[in-house]
This record gives structure tokens, sequence and C-alpha cells, in this order.
């Protein structure tokens, strides 16, 4: 059996996040698989996959900072806001400078809003908001606080069609595309983004993934197992508390115990063999409460 935990895959430009999901699906002998993160069908890089009960976890594992490569076009904006879209309009890049670049990149470091783009896979009234855009419906999400960590500018050719090379580090939900789009417009001349690569999510490393020909060749060997982290391993920085034989039965059925720590959440709980048992949360009164159950009657199935 396939046992619960993560891949870190490295999706190729011309997937959607979704047919990555259905590749595994059919590889694994488990019905639960998600990602952590979604990335555009043009974009590529780092794409956590999720399998059984780790699927649990993504609100843990899924929203830590996350780090891009990305190709910023200027002087032309698109109605998708990259390099897919329609051209919408056209400016001249030509009087924007490295030095001015930089110190326009600089203002978005820190928290900011952004309001999701038109084709995104954000919702609005249950429906997703690229499904509305190419209908033509219009569909307008509220804004969200997103943090840009740093921002580096790797490289810049100047001109009409001004090009920027950037890394950045930001918080889950941050959307590259509109942060370009935003740099276009502060520097009065419009941008798209060109290309974007993931290079990192959490502990996810771009040098550690599988290509999915990779991961097929391990499937077909039948060793899937060598190549799934344990559904705790995204989960380091997390707080500990071990449990004996009595706590881990009652956490498994749900049941608050007795904890050894100060209060904390959330916190990786484990067995008295070491196994992961799912995450806690300890209260000022000295009891730690199950909200994550991974095992036993308090987990649900595959």
């Amino acid at each position: 059996m396939t046992p619960d935990g993560f891949l870190n895959l490295l999706k190729p430009p011309g997937m959607t996040s979704h047919d990555v999901i259905s590749l595994v699906r059919s590889r694994v002998e488990v019905k639960r698989v998600g990602h952590l993160g979604t990335l555009d069908p043009a974009a590529a890089g780092v794409l956590p996959i999720a399998i059984g009960r780790a699927t649990r976890l993504f609100r843990f594992a899924g929203g830590v900072d996350k780090e891009y490569r990305a190709e910023i076009v200027f002087g032309v904006t698109t109605d998708t806001l990259d390099a897919e879209g329609r051209v919408v309009e056209v400016g001249d890049s030509s009087e924007l400078t490295e030095a001015r670049l930089r110190d326009l990149l600089s203002e978005f470091v820190g928290e900011t809003e952004q309001v999701p783009p038109a084709f995104s896979a954000a919702q609005v009234g249950g429906r997703r908001m690229y499904q509305m855009a190419r209908r033509g419906e219009r569909g307008e999400a509220g804004p969200k606080k997103v943090k840009i960590e740093r921002i580096e500018l790797v490289d810049f050719a100047a001109g009409r069609d001004a090009r920027a090379t950037v890394d950045l580090v930001c918080s889950g939900g941050t959307y590259v595309r509109v942060l370009a789009a935003d740099v276009g417009r502060r520097a009065g001349c419009g941008a798209y983004l060109g290309f974007l690569v993931r290079t990192r999510v959490g502990r996810f490393e771009l040098s550690e993934s599988l290509t999915l020909e990779e991961f097929a060749d391990v499937s077909e060997g039948g060793d899937v197992e060598s190549i799934i982290a344990p559904a705790d391993w995204p989960l380091a920085d997390l707080p500990v508390e071990r449990l004996d034989n009595w706590g881990a039965r009652a956490f498994a059925q749900g049941t608050p115990v007795r904890a050894t720590s100060g209060p904390a959440w959330p916190v990786k709980v484990y067995g008295p063999e070491g196994e992961f048992l799912g995450l806690g949360e300890i209260v000022p009164e000295g009891q730690m409460r199950p909200k994550v159950v991974l095992v036993g009657e308090g987990s649900s199935g595959r």
C-alpha cells in the first residue's frame, strides 16, 4: 500500500496542476491526492503532491513561503497579465533604467494587498474566476493580504520592450502575475509576466524535484515508496509532543490528553514508537486537543 506522505514533482510548462494530479492518481493506489499551491499552465517548477491522509495537512504544509524566478516584460499589458493573454495596451519602456527599476522593486517588499486576476483559480460565488472569464463573465474577488519577503534583480535589458529577471520570496497565495503588472503600472509603461519558475515551496526545493518522466519510471518499477517523504516531513519547524501508549490511543480516538509543554498550536504529536499521529493544540489548561488525527478511529480513510 502506498504510504501517506508527499512527492516533490517538477511541473513542466503546458500542463495544469490538475493534470499532474491525474497522472499521479493513475500510478498510485490512493484516491486522495492533492497539490500544495496551484501553478499556472504556462509556469513550471516545484509542485508538492500530498498523498492519502497527508492531504489533511494542506494548510500547514502549503501555507509557507515560496520562492520564484520570474521574467517581467515591460511596455505591454495583457488581459491575463502573462504571455498567454491578449495584448490590451502597448507602452514604451525605453526610459526605464536599472536604477529606477531597483527602486520600484524595493517598494513592493513587505505586506501589501493583491486583487486576484480574472484568469485565476480564485472563487467568486463558488465558481472559479478563470471559468467565468473564459465565458466572458465578470467576477471580482476581494483584495487579499500577501507579503513579499525579498525581491532581487538578477538581470535587466533596457529598451522599448525592456525585460527584467527577478528572484523573489513571498507568502503563499501571492500572484506573481499581479506583481509584474503592478510593477509595470508603477513604471508607467505596463508589464506582463514573461515566464515563471517556482524554485521552492517551504522545504520542497527545485534541486530535489523529480521530473514527471522520473516519477513514471519509479512508479513503473513498483518503488513509489522510495520517493515519498513522510507526512511530517514538511512540518520540521513545529513543536513536538510525545505520548505513551495510553495517550496515543486516546489521541487516536479524538480524546484530549495531558500535555507536557506549554500552550502551542499546531503541535506535532508522536506515539511511543515514534509514529506520527497528527496535530494537536495545547491549551492553557495543560490539555492537548486532537485537531488533525491521521491514525486510528479519529482519522479519515484513504
